[in-house]
């Protein structure tokens, strides 16, 4: 019986106080620009003790006194200072766009701006243009991730990531400040399609690998916390390529209260799918659309929206496959010929609505609520029939590489009706105390989740007329021994679940700058509280509450050197979400325990300069010491978890990056980390996690040519050590501990500026574009053969069974074209 669909529309029932407080204030905004029209990122705008930095659009906002003559500063570490007064009329929004000049003079005094804040906090902010123009199979945030010490990911086709020994369910994300989720039943990165995030819309990103603040949510890894932008005028984008396109479009209106920004992507991943070693027919379609809009109702209140909706649909059907491995002198391949076919479809639809509400000049209050409903079908029917064969070595022989001998013939019939409804709502409320030295911040947040599953699935295995049988079953000796027991399928799973979640959670910190000595001292400490009921159909009601304290010390000396020092940590729970919950049988298990990780983190940033160009080494030690650890298996990028608490873990290392303007213009950084974690199970001894990455070494770099600087490269470069995922599913992984090669990628993109910033045209048919540029990407560039999992077949013969790589993409070649209006 197939699932009941819910079926409600995207409506809101959201509460907030209509009353605002009318003090005499006034609002001053506008671009900051240089003298050749380009916006200045990073300037402080300021008056008395009070200001702020423009973005990265050089966009800044800043609330004044009305009625008086107020005397605004903009000021730059590599421009002159600006100055001027203004006087305003009560709720009045004034535009000032001032141009700020190029200077030679040297500033002594060093300002902790907003970016300085994130150092202080242990967060890395990556600047959207980079993660518009890098290149990569998989382009966009999480691209640019995995490019950052201590983060994972080892499937270009897959935007999942794993940091500092966590797994893909343990990472937080949000878009301004609200929380988004992805798909449930995924299994292999070529049916992911599209992240959730829009880097057309983005216009801030940061990321914390670990020991982040109370105010974040409960997860054990990481935080990546984007901004999607305020437009300040009309524009347009596109970028269009043999993987896809998107654009986006955004305005504000002629009062300046309304804003809103459009997304549209629509992703084939045809050229990448088709290129491996299995011939398909392929026919994926997946689109979403996004929209991020704000209408400000007075100076002091604003309502914002963020809505998504998002189609996927994968059709695969395998013709064949010929794989060769083994070594020089034994070469073996594997042909493989597939009957039938994989429908999937996983839809979303979400909805957030936001206010934020200055109650006055020390208090902000925000209310946040969304809803999240996904509808996934994941339907196979697959007959996979091998031979396994020795290779010709010839040279010169017009049979070279084919199979002359088989050693094994043996077959695989894979089977699943999955469904999975989801709908996910959330009521939130923040607010923000600044009392003198210290600020307050606080949240409270109710969830329910309501999951409709119904999960049927089974494997058969054949090996020259022989069943194989389940691995949880004792072993027989076939063909030379008669097996009576009947006759059952490899694997089997079938359950039909409907589960309740409800979940109340918040969180209350403090933080204060102060001094300590003549060096510059900020303390911050919070603790969080989480209680979750498990409920539904056939389940035993179970509550449990936890409690997460954490903190925060970080240290700028007064010392010529730019040093800055942190220390931060506490206790992480992460209560478990669905799919922790459901073990491997598909059977819900309610009394699961909160997954329990104890963080500790020393950080340090140095900023110094080079070549008379500004560079910072960051670096960070880290231990983990995880309790109550929920073991899983991992297959490609699907997690099945045993969902019973039976084990203990720890992690530690070392991530180090050298962030800067290797070339003149530009931003590069090198990464390093090294990493360590292993698991307990039931006391038998520590072995390696499935995401035990030991070494990882990582760059990002762009450069032009110095006779034509509009010709530019990116280049994107990746080794990993292999992880140990060499096991067949099921397996005892006390039995299994091979590791997967190591991974090794080069993605090289070249691009040709027509027009932008410096380039403008004032005639012909160039005039309408701010930005038009035509590239080559080539992915993979040395046509690695990196392998993602591992198919395990047998020789009947020999009883031997061999692991044959599943590999992923080589080398494949794509055009890409960007404009901007």
């Amino acid at each position: 019986m197939l699932l009941k669909t819910i079926k409600l529309p995207l409506t809101f029932l959201f509460f907030f106080f209509a009353t605002v407080v009318f003090a005499q204030k006034a609002v001053i905004k506008g671009i900051i620009l240089d003298e050749n029209n380009i916006p200045v990122y990073g300037a402080n705008v300021t008056y008395n003790d009070i200001g702020t930095i423009s973005d990265f659009n050089g966009f800044y906002m800043l609330e004044i006194p009305s009625k008086e003559n107020v005397t605004i500063t903009f000021s730059h570490l590599s421009h002159k200072k600006v100055q001027i007064t203004v006087n305003l009329s009560p709720n009045e929004d004034y535009e000032l766009n001032p141009v700020m000049n190029t200077s030679i003079e040297q500033i002594s005094e060093v300002i902790i701006s907003g970016r300085e804040n994130k150092r202080v906090e242990g967060v890395t902010t990556i600047s959207p243009e980079v993660i518009r123009k890098m290149v990569g199979a998989n382009a966009g945030v999480e691209n640019l991730l995995k490019s950052l010490p201590g983060v994972n990911g080892n499937d270009e086709l897959s935007t999942q990531y794993a940091v500092r020994g966590g797994n893909y369910d343990e990472n937080l994300v949000y878009v301004n400040e609200i929380e988004v989720y992805r798909p449930f039943l995924i299994r292999s990165g070529q049916q992911e399609g599209l992240s959730f995030v829009n880097s057309d819309l983005t216009s801030n990103v940061d990321f914390s690998a670990g020991g982040f603040q109370a105010k974040y949510g409960d997860k054990l890894s990481s935080v990546l916390d984007i901004t999607y932008r305020r437009p300040v005028d009309f524009g347009a984008t596109i970028d269009a390529s043999l993987l896809g396109v998107s654009g986006s479009v955004e305005g504000i209106s002629k009062n300046g209260r309304l804003s809103g920004i459009l997304g549209i992507r629509y992703r084939d991943n045809s050229l990448l799918v088709k290129a491996k070693e299995t011939e398909t027919n392929y026919r994926p379609k997946f689109a979403d659309a996004q929209t991020y809009l704000t209408y400000k109702f007075t100076n002091k209140f604003e309502l914002s929206f963020l809505g998504n909706v998002s189609i996927n649909e994968y059709n695969y059907r395998p013709l064949t496959r010929q794989t060769n491995f083994g070594t020089i002198t034994d070469p073996i391949a594997l042909l493989v010929f597939y009957e039938g076919r994989e429908e999937d479809r996983y839809n979303t639809y979400f909805g957030a609505l936001k206010s934020t509400w200055v109650v006055s000049d020390n208090y902000t209050a925000k209310f946040i609520a969304s809803l999240y409903q996904t509808t996934e079908q994941e339907y196979y029917d697959i007959l996979a029939e091998y031979r396994l064969g020795e290779v010709n070595t010839e040279i010169g022989s017009q049979d070279l590489g084919t199979v002359e001998f088989t050693r094994g013939i043996g077959g695989q019939l894979t089977h699943a009706r999955n469904d999975l409804d989801a709908l996910i709502l959330n009521a939130e409320h923040k607010g923000n105390l600044a009392i003198e030295e210290n600020n307050i911040e606080y949240g409270i947040k109710y969830t329910r989740e309501d999951i409709r599953d119904r999960v049927q699935e089974y494997e058969i295995i054949d090996s020259a007329g022989f069943s194989i049988r389940p691995p949880i079953l004792p072993p027989n000796n076939q063909p030379y021994e008669a097996d009576t027991s009947p006759i059952v399928p490899y694997t089997n799973v079938r359950a039909q679940n409907d589960t309740q979640i409800d979940r109340i959670s918040g969180y209350a910190q403090w933080s204060r700058k102060t001094s300590l000595g003549s060096g510059d001292l900020w303390l911050n400490a919070g603790i969080r509280a989480h209680n979750w009921t498990v409920s539904g159909k056939n389940i035993t009601s179970t509550t449990q509450t936890v409690f997460s304290p954490r903190a925060q010390v970080a240290l700028k000396p007064d010392w010529e050197m730019d040093m800055l020092f942190r220390l931060s940590g506490g206790v992480y729970h992460q209560p478990p979400f669905y799919r922790e919950l459901r073990d491997s049988s598909g059977t819900v298990r309610p009394d699961v325990k909160a997954q329990k990780s104890i963080h500790v983190v020393f950080g340090n940033d140095y900023s110094f300069k080079m070549w008379d160009r500004a560079f910072r080494l960051n670096s960070e030690l880290y231990y983990k010491h995880l309790t109550d650890v929920n073991p899983y298996t991992l297959e490609n990028v699907r997690i099945r978890y045993r969902a019973n608490n039976n084990a203990v873990a720890y992690s530690y290392g070392v991530d180090l990056r050298l962030a800067g303007e290797f070339v003149p213009g530009t931003e590069s950084w090198l990464s390093f980390g090294y990493m360590k974690t292993e698991e307990n199970i039931d006391d038998r001894g520590y072995i390696f996690r499935p995401t035990d990455q030991r070494l990882k070494f990582g760059m990002l770099f762009q450069d032009y040519v110095k006779v034509i600087p509009s010709l530019k490269m990116y280049l994107n470069l990746t080794y990993n050590t292999g992880l140990p995922g060499g096991s067949p599913s099921y397996a005892d992984p006390y039995r299994y501990q091979t590791r997967l090669p190591d991974y090794k990628r080069a993605d090289l993109g070249v691009s040709y500026v027509i027009v932008d910033d410096t380039k403008l045209r004032d005639s012909g048919w160039l005039k309408p574009f701010k930005e038009l540029s035509i590239g080559a990407e080539i992915f993979n560039i040395f046509d690695v053969q990196n392998s993602i999992t591992n198919t395990f077949v047998r020789d009947v013969y020999t009883k031997v069974q061999y692991a044959i790589p599943n590999y992923l993409t080589p080398r494949v070649f794509n055009v890409r074209l960007t404009a901007k209006f």
